[in-house]
């Protein structure tokens, strides 16, 4: 186990590129799975979680090569069974799409119960009882041994899916499960994120009949065969570049973001430049800095599905709002225990109180160095941008969590000017020192 090392209060300054979506790619190499001939894939990121999500299409048969660091050739003619069993399925919460993936191609799916970073209640009901509606068995809790899902479908045929809360995963596997169902299957309360766009256009190249996606609605005509045999290239990823936006605010530096979509950023876009931060557009970039005399001001945040501000940068906007005057809130809208990294951000200085869902943020002059733990993804990056703006050094255990949602996280930072580096764990004590 290694941690991070940073060297804080450096600006971070210059020009960063942004990397394929990790949330997109994820469920596009799951509907690789229901092709009926090979495909290439573009602008794959290079981090851990894609790397166990390719481990295990492989384990169910797939043939996957790699044709250089961010291009895949995936040839899923050789899947030879609908059984994922293996630990691999639990390391990632992703790893559920193949229920979605494997109903469609073989009629039977067996998985694991999926894995994932730890924030609360995470269950995959909405997708059991969707599957349900449309004629799978083996989805009611009773049906689940030992961990073991066991769904079979004989045929899958079309349904109108109706979700009380949008779910993003849910929204996703119906999906991939209703491409080959017989009939329409019609999501209502579809969620609208873009990485539900980018899996729903790559099945389109690939020859899927799907409307209505980045809606509320989305309709899927099933047909029989997905041909593949083309070349389809990962969007950007919006939580990364967001979090980079932030750590080059809270250092009080100048990076302009290239490769990434403004229209994803502006929940983001918009509430920086209502603190007072300088945020400017290109058609591919975003360049964030503050001026001289600009006053840094709280605000309030609500994290809502997209087009929303998105929980997966609540605990960096929360980074944000610690620099800023005055009083700020937070509120947590989607996931009920996100605020675990709260704890590790008042060993920096921190002037935060949580109630329930409610994050009271009072503004500080600047972070402290510390010892701190990433305890989950985005919890370690929003700790990795306070890091770099307290003066000093701070440690970051569990940096793997970061690493697999991060692409070359330390080499990017390094070329902006940050002091950071991966070093063997340090031994922490009861007060957080190494």
């Amino acid at each position: 186990m290694y941690s991070y090392r940073i060297n804080g209060g450096k600006p971070l300054r210059g020009d960063i590129t942004i990397s394929g979506s990790k949330n997109a790619v994820l469920g596009v190499l799951a509907a690789s799975m229901m092709l009926d001939g090979p495909c290439i894939l573009e602008n794959v990121p290079d981090i851990s979680d894609v790397k166990v999500m390719v481990e295990l299409c492989r384990t169910i048969g797939a043939t996957i090569e790699e044709i250089d660091k961010y291009t895949l050739r995936i040839d899923p003619t050789t899947i030879n069974t609908y059984t994922a069993t293996g630990p691999e399925v639990s390391k990632i919460r992703a790893s559920y799409y193949l229920l979605g993936a494997l109903l469609a191609r073989c009629g039977k799916a067996y998985l694991r119960m999926p894995g994932g970073c730890n924030f609360g209640q995470r269950p995959i009901d909405y997708h059991l009882k969707a599957f349900k509606a449309m004629g799978a068995k083996g989805t009611n809790a009773r049906d689940i041994e030992n961990g073991i899902i066991k769904l079979e479908a004989n045929p899958l045929h079309g349904a109108r899916v109706f979700f009380d809360i949008a779910s993003v995963g849910a929204t996703i596997n119906v999906m991939l499960a209703a491409t080959k169902a017989q009939g329409v299957t019609m999501i209502i309360n579809a969620a609208k994120e873009p990485h539900i766009v980018d899996v729903a256009n790559f099945l389109n190249s690939m020859g899927a009949k799907i409307k209505g996606a980045g809606t509320d609605t989305i309709r899927i005509t099933g047909v029989p065969t997905l041909p593949g045999n083309f070349s389809y290239s990962i969007i950007p990823d919006q939580i990364e570049a967001g979090t980079y936006m932030i750590a080059a605010a809270v250092t009080g530096g100048d990076v302009t973001i290239h490769n990434l979509i403004p229209t994803h950023m502006e929940p983001l876009s918009a509430k920086m430049r209502e603190m007072g931060y300088t945020v400017e557009e290109d058609d591919e970039s975003i360049r964030v800095y503050k001026e001289p005399d600009a006053e840094i001001e709280g605000t309030n945040f609500k994290t809502a599905p997209y087009p929303g501000f998105p929980t997966d940068l609540q605990p960096q906007a929360v980074v944000l709002l610690c620099l800023a005057s005055g009083m700020s809130k937070m509120h947590e809208n989607v996931w009920e225990t996100r605020f675990q990294y709260v704890a590790e951000l008042q060993k920096m200085g921190a002037n935060i109180n949580c109630i329930e869902r409610v994050a009271l943020v009072s503004g500080v002059d600047s972070f402290k160095p510390a010892c701190v733990t990433a305890t989950d993804l985005r919890a370690g990056a929003a700790l990795v941008c306070a890091a770099l703006e307290a003066p000093g050094v701070s440690y970051i255990g569990y940096a793997s969590r970061i690493d697999r949602g991060y692409e070359n996280i330390i080499e990017k930072l390094t070329s902006l000017g940050a002091d950071v580096e991966r070093v063997e764990k340090p031994v922490f004590d009861n007060d957080g020192e190494a």
